[in-house]
């Protein structure tokens, strides 16, 4: 499907009209993308409908729509959105939002308050008034992002060869049976090497890793309105209720379910 994206421009801005800037973008269902790029303030998007993935040269992130993607200063990017998508984009001074947790590319979930706030700012015109009603609700605004809490729809890559050959071999077909010493053999380590390796450099296992890789699979095709038991085989799944209790643990919802509290 990604030949059939719309291309996905990026604002020619030199500097920001005001500490915090708005974005709003509709996308249909042949999905969309950016180029690479980096923005010289940080960026939070987040999906009102539809999935929004962001790539960055370390690692993979997934926002629901319960969810926003941060990614700060600096940082080279790209966005992708594999159908249909509603994306309400923060373009946010660095300073704005100090602190060790904003350094690095995050998932955050997003609080029923936040959405509506973010849906008020994006009808603010552009340069809305400093020392105004505007400009106090831009700071509530900026002050519970601050507090939102991470999540775990990231998957950070690791950054040794060897993985990364595990690492291709899982993403082209995540349904292969392969375990730990299987791979290891392939790529002349040990399972315990690659299970070490995997903590250190992604600070998850290597079962953790793979089954976040499949799971965040599973949303994109569920988003599509692929059928529960496909989706569930496809991501290697060797039942539709084992599928369902994974899913369930990690997003607090049936896959039937999910799409329906955004």
């Amino acid at each position: 499907m990604s030949h059939t994206r719309q291309n996905r421009p990026i604002p020619a801005l030199s500097e920001l009209p005001r500490p915090v800037y708005a974005r709003v973008e509709n996308w249909d269902a042949s999905g969309s993308q950016t180029r690479w790029h980096t923005h010289d303030w940080g960026q939070w998007s987040y999906a009102v409908e539809g999935i929004l993935i962001v790539h960055t040269e370390d690692g993979h992130y997934v926002a629901p729509p319960q969810y926003a993607i941060w990614i700060p200063e600096g940082v080279n990017h790209k966005v992708i959105s594999n159908g249909a998508a509603q994306m309400r984009s923060l373009y946010i001074s660095s300073q704005l939002l100090p602190g060790i947790d904003w350094l690095q590319p995050r998932v955050c979930s997003i609080a029923p308050l936040v959405k509506e706030l973010v849906l008020q700012f994006c009808q603010f015109d552009i340069e809305y008034p400093l020392n105004s009603p505007e400009s106090r609700l831009v700071q509530v605004l900026v002050d519970q992002i601050s507090q939102l809490p991470a999540a775990t729809t990231q998957l950070v890559m690791p950054s040794d060869k060897r993985l990364l050959t595990i690492v291709k071999k899982l993403q082209q077909n995540l349904a292969q049976p392969t375990d730990i010493e299987q791979f290891g053999e392939q790529v002349g380590l040990s399972g315990r090497s690659i299970s070490r390796l995997f903590k250190q450099q992604t600070g998850l296992s290597f079962q953790q890793w793979r089954q976040r890789l499949r799971l965040l699979e599973a949303l994109s095709q569920l988003e599509k309105g692929d059928p529960v038991t496909k989706v569930s085989l496809d991501c290697g799944y060797e039942s539709v209720s084992a599928f369902v209790a994974v899913f369930k643990k990690q997003f607090g919802a049936t896959p039937g379910k999910y799409f329906q509290l955004s």
